[in-house]
Parts: C-alpha cells; structure tokens; sequence
C-alpha cells in the first residue's frame, strides 16, 4: 500500500470505475479501493438473499422465488441508449469485450392514463394512438426536419439558428400541441422537466436525434440496450481493464481516510495504518462528506412479479416514462423493467423498479402512479435515498467527487457527469469519435 500513485479512486459505483478505466488506459498509475467487500457501492447489484438482507433484515427470502444467485437486482438501473455516450466510452476504453448487450424490448410513455408506444420513426408516428391524424402530420414534418438536420450544414436549418431559437419556438414553428410536446420532450428527448422549452432547441434536437438512431441500430423495439446480468457487470468489467494496464483494486478496505496536506490539498488514502501517497482522489460522496451537500432524495420501490408490465405488447424488458404534467407533480417517474431474457431473475420472473424524485417521505404514496401500472406483484420493498453533489473546488483540494445518481432509468445524465469529471481531472476532452459496431447487441 505505502506507494504513490498519481489518482486513487474510492468506491466501485458505475461512475468510479468508468473513470479509473478512464485513467488507467491513459497511463495513468491508479489504486482503486472501497470499504465494502463487494463491487458497485450505491449501484451494486443483488441476488436474492442480499436483497432480503438490505430490505427485510433477514437472509430468508421465500422459496417459490426460485434460486437467490439467478436473481442479479441492479440498485441503480438505468438502461443504455444503443448510439449514447455511455456506449462509446465503454468502446473507447475496450471494456466491451468483457460485456455482453441486448437490445430491450420496448419504450412507452404514460398519456392521458394510458401507456402508449413513444413513436421512433415517422411510420410509427401515423399509426400511434397518441395523436389524432392531422397532429401526425405536424409531428412528422417535425421529425424528418430533426432527421435531416446536421449542425454543420445551414441547408438543414430552414433558416432558423437553434443556437438561439428556444424549444419551444420551434415547436411553435411546426404547430404540435401540449399533449405531443409533452412525449417529446421527457419520452424522446429525455428532458427531465420542462426547463428546456426556454432553452436553445440544438440540445432537444441532438437528443431526438440520438434516440432515433439509436432506435435504428439494433432494429428492436426502443433505442436502449442493457447488458445480459444487468449492470453489476460493469464494475467487474471494468476492474479486469484496469488490471491490464498495471492498475491496482482492493475491496474491503475499512475507513479509506483521505489526508490533506497542509495547504489542503490531498497527500493520500489511509486504511488499516497503512497510507497510500497520490496527487488526485476520485471518489462518491459517502468518503467525503464534508466537501458534499444534500440537493434532494429518490424515492423509489423494487418489484419482483411473474409477468411483464401490462400494456407493454408482452415486453420483457422495458421502460416507462410517466412525464410530471400527467402526474401533476414536479418531476418525471420511471419504470424499469427486466426479466429472465436479460439474465437477471430465474425463467418467468420480472424484477420492476418505480423512481422519482422525492416530493414527500412517503414513497408508497408518491409511487402509487407507477405501481398502479404494474399489476399483481409477488413482492416489493420500498427505499428512499439522499442525493448529494460536491460544493468543494477540486482546482484547490484536488479531490473530484461524482454526484448521486438520480431517478432516471437511463444513463444520460450519469455519463454527462462522468465526462465532466475526466475534463476537470486530465484538462482534456474524451474524444467520443468511436466505431459504434465495436458494442453489438446479442440475438436472441
């Protein structure tokens, strides 16, 4: 342990060992640990008797749930869009060889008290029950401009600048009403609250975009991918990378104290008396609590059932978007669902997760819209967590601190923090210019 090393990284949660792989593939000499004796931290993946364990306070979960280890429960699932930028990190740094995907089935969004199909492509759009004929018209015209448009090219601009023309200018522009802005903007451009509409369309327009050629790749029902045994995967995936390029994991390190020199500045990790020198600490905020602050907390409920979501065209694995103004509520739920077909529960189980961001403390109540949709479930367990963000000034103290993950179901917000993190560490942008056929998703 009583070596130097330029970063130390504290905690295996998905955005720690994205950028300790990150690092290390730059040559970078990297010691990872983390106090618990198991891979993942916040977004660790359980089987069946550690789930009984964290939520019931025993280690006996009913046999007619089958085998506890064909169960991998994901605590922070979130599904990846095929062309996103989590995809080409994972490529850019070759850890995909380690990782099997496959596509998932379907992406719905809650209208009206219905679970509708968001439409992916203009056919899709004139057979979708979310629109009546003339709205399809106006909404296809909208999605062949956002199809053909490319920001180097002002011929696909129809002369307007979306660096300056809001979202909701544009959509003016092509008439869509409240009800389709609403799909597009949390189901298909995966805003997370209607902020966007005063802001400049080119962001509503790139995430349109990515969502309809991801959509395309794999030629599924929906743009997501998710790798076969859930995401418990990648953290492992990642400790083997970083192991081929000289970098150091250890598990079950009790305290991981960071020392700071006398100008405050990191000098090391201590555990069991031992110290380890370095320049840089990446960690989550559960190893520095004094430079974090609380900004809000997720509520959310895990199911175990033994059918798909209804609605849902039988999907085995799938997700739900429950836009805030159909909730009257401040922010968008979540619905996750994966089954046996993703190798995450025994043949005929489906594990569904409902997620929000807390607007009480009682997240039985506040998820009711979302468990409302599942139908029958044999079990659920119900959880609230903080969610924290640094407030330190990581060009002083040289610690860089990943935020909480939040309650999306995908992994857009998470990897925009991953990348901003590798920015404020090595001063350089990640160049994300990859060939995406390096990540295929597995037939069935």
């Amino acid at each position: 342990m009583d070596e130097e090393y330029d970063v130390i990284v504290l905690g295996t949660g998905l955005k720690e060992c994205i950028l300790s792989g990150l690092l290390s593939v730059d040559g970078l000499k990297v010691l990872h640990m983390d106090r618990n004796d198991y891979y993942g931290g916040e977004s660790a993946s359980l089987n069946l008797i550690q789930l009984w364990k964290r939520f019931r306070g025993n280690d006996k979960p009913p046999a007619h749930l089958g085998s506890s280890r064909d169960y991998n429960v994901d605590m922070i699932p979130k599904f990846m869009m095929a062309n996103g930028n989590l995809v080409r990190v994972l490529i850019h740094t070759d850890v995909t060889k380690y990782l099997y995907f496959k596509a998932v089935d379907g992406s719905y969004v809650l209208n009206k008290g219905k679970v509708h199909k968001v439409p992916a492509t203009d056919m899709e759009a004139l057979k979708s029950p979310l629109m009546g004929i003339f709205e399809k018209r106006r909404f296809r015209k909208l999605f062949i401009y956002v199809h053909n448009y490319e920001e180097s090219d002002p011929k696909t601009h129809e002369g307007m600048d979306l660096t300056r023309v809001t979202t909701r200018e544009l959509i003016a522009k092509f008439g869509l009403d409240d009800n389709t802005i609403d799909f597009i903007g949390h189901a298909v451009a995966l805003h997370r609250d209607d902020h966007y509409l005063n802001e400049p369309a080119l962001d509503t327009v790139m995430r349109m975009k990515l969502y309809a050629e991801s959509f395309a790749r794999f030629q599924g029902g929906s743009p997501y991918i998710y790798p076969l045994y859930g995401l418990g995967e990648l953290p492992q995936a990642f400790a083997r990378l970083s192991a081929v390029y000289g970098g150091t994991y250890m598990l079950n390190k009790p305290e991981c104290k960071v020392e700071f020199d006398e100008e405050g500045k990191v000098a090391g990790v201590t555990s069991e008396g031992e110290t380890a020198k370095c320049k840089k600490v990446v960690c989550d905020p559960s190893y520095l609590h004094n430079k974090v602050r609380k900004v809000g907390k997720v509520a959310r409920a895990i199911a175990i059932m033994s059918h798909p979501i209804p609605s849902t065209d039988e999907s085995h694995s799938v997700q739900v978007i429950l836009p805030q103004k159909q909730l009257g509520r401040r922010s968008d739920m979540y619905l996750f669902c994966c089954s046996y077909t993703h190798n995450v529960a025994p043949k005929g189980k489906f594990i569904a997760f409902v997620s929000t961001e807390a607007e009480t403390d009682h997240p039985e109540v506040e998820l009711k819209p979302g468990i409302d949709l599942l139908g029958p479930v044999d079990e659920i367990f119900f959880d609230i967590y903080d969610r924290y963000e640094p407030v330190n000034e990581p060009s002083l103290d040289n610690c860089f601190i990943s935020t909480s993950y939040d309650a999306t179901t995908h992994f857009e917000s998470t990897v925009t923090d991953v990348l901003n993190m590798y920015t404020m560490i090595t001063g350089k942008v990640l160049d994300l210019s990859v060939d995406l056929s390096a990540a295929s998703a597995a037939e069935e």
